[in-house]
């Protein structure tokens, strides 16, 4: 999953503003006049899906082989594009070309469903926000061990095994996330998801690109129709991976978190959801042939033995630069990509907080500084020390269980049925009003159903990958 800059905080309660009718500078809702188009939305979620998933793509075909895996790929992209017209669907509350606008996934949510589930979506959301920021942890940590391992076997011209400890890479990464989870209106520095975008497509493109080498220079195609087989691992290995591998394809195509927000910013008419749903088709069809590019040539170019990250697997001793460089594009995506989606939970708890506590000189009261080079900083002492425990947390957790291939499968396990299916076939059938137990009632629910088993195996399968790799992983001591 890649990053976007969201134009709304994904939590921030929206204000209406009274409408300004038949203005050429505003749109209905009083707000300035949006100017996105279908290329523009397009390009917001191809920025936004392409990333560090993208790298457990060749395990994950591995586990799966050369008919499921590709199979299992297509299936995602096509319920991620049908669920997602959806979505987009209940931008607006009523009419489609008149209604109330719903600025956030948490309004939408709010204006079609209400009560309890909007709790329940906040808490999911929440909870994804902070395993996002231990998976990121953990891949970033990865990424600077295989600079240091692959600069080592370079070295050593393949003689040295170069163990290296990923603890103070995680504990590196930590120290820069305090640093920059203190900035305030973080959502102000637009040029974080450009910088996203080019680090993503350059890791991507890299991995792509060695995978094709490697199957130009061995001159063959490796793997088989149904994966692994069973005798390289057990009979339940086989069956958990393949469960694991669900999620860590659910995890790269996972966006609707961001999909109302991007359609915040569509110009009108035509309507919103008529726009969003020809975006979805370009980005979703685009995505899925990057993700069918890298996810076949990874396992083409290494077959059963497909490491978990393509890149940091070391399946590519050389060139080392270039994989070093891939690298590098990773960490420095990972560090503005954690930012960008712990700022929204941030700003939820120290808005509640201050909401709950507005007497507090701790909470509320901002300490004026002056900082050579950067000007006059708000101190606010509540910030400083919720925020500094948090990343602290996160980065304890990703210590304990640095299994990244794992904690992704789990991430696209507990995010991909409540977010991508559920909550929008809910708000369809309220906003379309769909009759009870009618043939089009009845569809959507057996979708949604099915995805639900789809998604509790894939976390069944994450769990027993976490549990199998603690039985030889101690806590603190990882020198691989």
């Amino acid at each position: 999953m890649g990053t976007v800059l969201p134009q709304h905080q994904a939590f921030d309660v929206s204000v209406d503003v009274q409408p300004q009718s038949g203005s050429k500078c505003f749109d209905d809702d009083g707000r300035l006049k949006r100017t996105g188009t279908v290329w523009t939305a397009s390009a917001h979620i191809i920025t936004a899906v392409i990333g560090s998933g993208v790298l457990a793509l060749a395990w994950a075909t591995a586990q799966l082989g050369w008919v499921a895996g590709p199979a299992v790929m297509l299936l995602f992209s096509f319920v991620t594009y049908y669920t997602s017209t959806l979505l987009s669907a209940c931008y607006r509350t009523g009419d489609p070309d008149t209604g109330k606008r719903n600025y956030t996934y948490t309004d939408a949510v709010r204006s079609n469903l209400g009560g309890f589930k909007v709790k329940i979506c906040g808490f999911v959301q929440y909870l994804n926000l902070f395993g996002v920021a231990i998976g990121y942890t953990i891949a970033s940590s990865i990424s600077m061990v295989a600079i240091k391992r692959s600069n080592c076997f370079h070295k050593s011209g393949g003689k040295d095994e170069c163990h290296v400890n990923s603890n103070p890479y995680m504990i590196a990464f930590g120290i820069a996330e305090i640093i920059f989870s203190q900035i305030e209106n973080f959502d102000q520095l637009w040029w974080l998801s450009i910088v996203a975008a080019v680090m993503s497509f350059t890791y991507s493109c890299i991995g792509l690109g060695l995978g094709i080498g490697k199957v130009a220079e061995t001159g063959t195609i490796r793997g088989s129709m149904t994966g692994v087989d069973i005798g390289t691992v057990t009979e339940t290995q086989k069956i958990w991976r393949s469960f694991q591998a669900l999620g860590d394809i659910a995890f790269a195509y996972s966006y609707s978190l961001i999909l109302i927000e991007i359609q915040d910013t569509v110009k009108s008419p035509p309507s919103e959801a008529k726009t969003m749903r020809k975006a979805t088709l370009v980005s979703v069809a685009t995505t899925t042939l990057f993700y069918m590019l890298c996810g076949c040539m990874g396992y083409a170019a290494f077959g059963d033995a497909s490491p978990s990250n393509l890149l940091t697997g070391f399946g590519f001793y050389n060139p080392y630069w270039l994989v070093d460089i891939a690298n590098a594009a990773i960490v420095i995506h990972l560090v503005g990509a954690y930012q960008v989606f712990v700022q929204p939970l941030f700003a939820f708890v120290e808005k509640s907080a201050a909401e709950k506590y507005p007497d507090s000189q701790f909470i509320t009261k901002n300490i004026k500084i002056q900082i050579p080079c950067v000007g006059l900083y708000n101190l606010n002492m509540f910030r400083l020390v919720w925020r500094t425990l948090f990343v602290i947390t996160t980065t304890v957790i990703s210590m304990i269980l640095p299994f990244f291939n794992d904690v992704v499968g789990l991430l696209g396990a507990l995010g991909f049925w409540p977010l991508t299916v559920y909550f929008p076939v809910e708000m369809y059938i309220v906003q379309k009003r769909i009759p009870k137990w009618s043939t089009k009632w009845l569809c959507l629910q057996t979708l949604s159903g099915a995805c639900l088993i789809i998604s509790i195996a894939a976390a069944a399968g994450s769990i027993a990958g976490v549990l199998s790799d603690l039985k030889t992983y101690k806590p603190f001591q990882s020198s691989d």
